[in-house]
């Protein structure tokens, strides 16, 4: 038994080596990238031999190249990532709340929607999109962006936050009630609190989602006045025509990356007690 337990670790540890390989090592490419030269981009080595801070002053450096279209960009992506993350958090809590208390008609068809609008391939619904927004002033704008991240943060909120919900006793609510709280004093102030690890785990997935788009942000918008980052990295230029801007786009990868991986590492006990309570229960 003890040998069978020891071959059982070694082959679990081989396993997540293998996979911390497999998910590290474009991340490590990338950030070893952005530390090379121009001329050492094709060199075919894989840690620069000469590290130096070019490609990160060409798009943050005050004569840097790249800087009036990178900065504006990850303006935008901020601005509308956390504006879109908010409102989907709360119109997310409310409607998971009411599909998880309430017995009402078409709860079932709301989720079945909801999956189905989460499944729905982005691309098809740009041009459509791209011609309203033109006709109602909507085009290159915030608003023209964080609507439509809406659709891909909300449905998979409310998928999360009701399974959530399921788990949170009943008789909670019922108490605060019967002490003399109204339905929406109970759900503020004795729901909410208990279901804060889901909404904010909902809400980091979410802030994911719209931070990393790139269809929308590549389509609905036509200047740096609301395109956001991963849009803005197919504009990236070189030095001249012949030169490929790899250096400054991966310099401008790990910046974008950097906020993503701080908020992991700070809240990953967060998001895995939230993502695991509400999986307990369908």
């Amino acid at each position: 038994m003890g040998a069978m337990s020891t071959r059982l670790k070694i082959g679990w540890a081989v396993i997540t080596v293998v996979v911390l390989v497999y998910a590290l090592f474009p991340v490590s490419s990338i950030l070893a990238t952005s530390f090379k030269l121009p001329s050492e981009l094709n060199s075919g080595t894989f840690l620069p031999q000469h590290w130096t801070w070019t490609n990160y002053n060409q798009i943050l450096g005050p004569n840097g190249t790249a800087r009036d279209l990178f900065v504006p960009a990850l303006r935008n992506s901020i601005g509308i990532s956390l504006i879109a993350t908010a409102i989907a958090a709360v119109l997310a809590t409310l409607a998971a709340y009411a599909i998880a208390r309430l017995d009402f008609p078409g709860k079932r068809l709301i989720l079945t929607t909801a999956l189905g609008v989460s499944i729905f391939p982005v691309i098809s619904i740009v041009t459509p999109l791209f011609n309203l927004w033109r006709n109602i002033g909507l085009y290159d704008t915030w608003l023209g962006l964080i609507i439509p991240y809406l659709s891909l943060t909300l449905p998979i909120s409310i998928w999360t936050l009701a399974a959530f919900f399921r788990q949170i006793p009943w008789e909670l609510e019922q108490a605060a009630q019967v002490d003399g709280a109204t339905t929406w004093q109970a759900f503020r102030k004795a729901i909410v609190p208990l279901a804060a690890p889901g909404v904010f785990t909902t809400a980091l997935i979410a802030f994911f989602i719209a931070w990393n788009d790139f269809v929308y942000g590549i389509s609905l918008t036509s200047t740096s006045r609301a395109r956001p980052v991963p849009a803005a990295l197919a504009f990236f230029t070189g030095a001249s025509q012949f030169e490929e801007p790899t250096g400054a786009i991966s310099a401008a990868a790990v910046i974008v990356t950097i906020p993503v991986v701080i908020l992991v590492l700070l809240f990953q006990r967060q998001i895995v007690s939230g993502l695991t309570q509400g999986a307990v229960k369908g």
